[in-house]
């Protein structure tokens, strides 16, 4: 089934932080760089804020950030600015729908956008960032669990299977792993009924979801 267009423009317009912007990177994705398994240059697809692009920047990676959202993209570049890290910069595309940089990137990090796009749009996506990848590039990509039996689908998107994430990427990545994993969120910007799914502490919200590991195929 088709899905409505999101209006990310509006959700980034609000007041108040949406809930996936926590300040600094997803714990899993931040695990990864301090094990040494990011190098440059960098992809962060559907960068929004852009604490991931900015971390990794403060660390002295060259990285890209792209977002469909004008509003999050001009938010991410004043952060850089304020923060003097030149080796961030950042675009406004449909990252579905995007080229100009093609062999560029050595890893290419997604926090939490794929569950996001509709189902229909991901083949797109995915062949667009293989295009934008170099020959051994690494792929990272921090999605949304389905409900377990069981488990209510509160508010937000549904997130993916174990093997539909594995079919959906295999077609353009050699996927080297999936394994359980948790997105961490602002309980209070996220609203609505909260999802069985989930760990709420206080204003903290953790979500079960994959991280998924894979190269470029050849």
């Amino acid at each position: 089934m088709t899905q409505p267009p999101m209006d990310w423009d509006e959700v980034y317009q609000r007041d108040g932080a949406p809930p996936w912007s926590i300040g600094r990177p997803q714990p899993e994705l931040a695990a990864l760089i301090a094990d040494g398994k990011v190098r440059s240059a960098v992809l962060d697809a559907g960068c929004g804020h852009a604490e991931l692009a900015l971390a990794l920047a403060a660390q002295g990676y060259t990285v890209v950030g792209l977002d469909i959202s004008a509003t999050a993209v001009a938010a991410a570049r004043a952060t850089a600015a304020e923060r003097g890290l030149g080796s961030a910069t950042f675009a406004q595309t449909d990252i579905t729908d995007f080229g100009g940089y093609d062999g560029q990137f050595s890893t290419i990090m997604d926090s939490g956008l794929f569950h996001a796009l509709p189902v229909e749009k991901r083949a797109s996506y995915l062949s667009c960032i293989a295009q934008a990848a170099t020959a051994d590039a690494a792929l990272y990509i921090l999605s949304f669990a389905a409900p377990e039996a069981g488990a209510t689908q509160g508010p937000g998107p549904r997130g993916v299977t174990e093997e539909e994430f594995r079919q959906a990427v295999s077609a353009y990545w050699v996927v080297d792993e999936i394994r359980t994993a948790y997105l961490y969120g602002i309980a209070a910007a996220a609203g609505g009924t909260p999802n069985l799914d989930r760990v709420v502490d206080g204003d903290a919200m953790k979500t079960r979801g994959f991280l998924l590991s894979a190269h470029k195929a050849g």
